[in-house]
């Protein structure tokens, strides 16, 4: 099976990655993340962000939604979110169980982005003690349909959040491929934009396997430790999931890797986009390209072993990642080329 494409969960360790690992493994170290390499990862972090904030690793991106939100909420309140957030369509209720059961309340918004006025209305739908209170607003930043919002897109959001006093949380998952893709500083897409906690994705970006959960508002942090420990997240051998870090936020690598990923699938776009049958779902603004094909070529696709996500209103998710080869856009794009001149 060929799984260039179907996500950038499916890429390998970059090579500075790798040898940070190797660094860390050589000899003994303390333990629970009091030892150099998280140290040195999350006072980088704070470099990146221009801000003395609170940083804890975790190993996924679910375990950092939850626990970020859990932080945020009591079990009374309620989270609004896109209708496509991964909160609410691919956690399995994590968001709900971590935080004793804080409701989502999905709303909607054109290209995977949060309309204002949509996020309001959820807001004010109703205010009786009978409704889970809103208290946290979460973004996505990539979106789950590969769109990026702008600093102004945010700071429009946050505007609602402090109107009613709730909070911003942002599912950075991607949140690499945004700056990159903007040209805009770290701050500007986050704290700066109102922005409370980020959970920072790493795996996509080459990492491996661990997030950064970023507390801009350090008082929203208080006994975090303690959720971390509770849930499973408190790695005995931390610096596993700091080293990785501390390596590719070195001379920006972090969004060298973005952005090779996000060329990646502007060219891949392009390149299907000669193809007269293939029709671009959505702007391709990150490391993602929606298309909808006729079952003829998605039969090709199959034939030849490309694996590849149906995603949200029947359209197909094609992901690039920081190490996606031209060849594989090329054969990708070749395989559909064929099938489309053989019909």
């Amino acid at each position: 099976m060929r799984y260039q494409f179907a996500s950038d969960n499916t890429a390998g360790i970059c090579p500075e990655a790798w040898e940070a690992l190797a660094q860390a493994n050589g000899g003994f170290a303390a333990s629970y993340g009091d030892d150099p390499w998280t140290t040195r990862a999350a006072d980088k972090l704070r470099e990146v962000f221009e801000m003395n904030c609170d940083v804890y690793f975790v190993f996924n991106g679910t375990a950092a939604n939850s626990l970020a939100l859990a932080s945020l909420c009591q079990s009374y309140h309620s989270v609004v979110c896109h209708e496509a957030a991964h909160i609410e369509t691919d956690e399995c209720g994590a968001p709900e169980f971590f935080s004793n059961g804080t409701k989502i309340l999905p709303t909607v918004g054109e290209n995977g982005k949060l309309d204002p006025k949509a996020v309001e209305d959820m807001i004010i739908r109703r205010s009786d003690i009978h409704y889970p209170k809103p208290k946290v607003i979460s973004l996505t930043q990539s979106t789950e349909l590969g769109t990026v919002y702008s600093p102004d897109e945010i700071r429009e959001i946050w505007r609602v959040a402090r109107k009613y006093g709730l909070k911003l949380h942002m599912d950075g998952a991607r949140f690499a491929n945004a700056v990159a893709s903007l040209g805009v500083s770290p701050r500007e897409l986050s704290w700066e934009a109102g922005v409370d906690v980020l959970c920072l994705g790493g795996t996509k970006n080459g990492a491996g396997y661990s997030e950064a959960v970023v507390f801009f508002d350090r008082q929203l942090s208080q006994e975090f430790d303690y959720r971390c420990k509770q849930a499973g997240q408190l790695a005995a051998k931390m610096r596993f999931l700091s080293a990785p870090w501390a390596a590719m936020l070195e001379n920006d690598l972090w969004l060298k890797y973005a952005n090779q990923a996000n060329q990646s699938a502007a060219l891949l776009a392009r390149k299907l986009a000669t193809i007269p049958e293939v029709q671009i779902l959505y702007p391709v603004q990150a490391n993602a390209v929606f298309v909808r094909l006729p079952e003829h070529l998605l039969r090709a696709l199959k034939r030849d072993d490309w694996a590849c996500y149906e995603f949200i209103g029947g359209g197909l998710r094609l992901m690039c990642s920081w190490m996606t080869a031209v060849e594989d856009i090329d054969a990708l794009h070749d395989c559909l080329k064929t099938a489309a001149r053989l019909c």
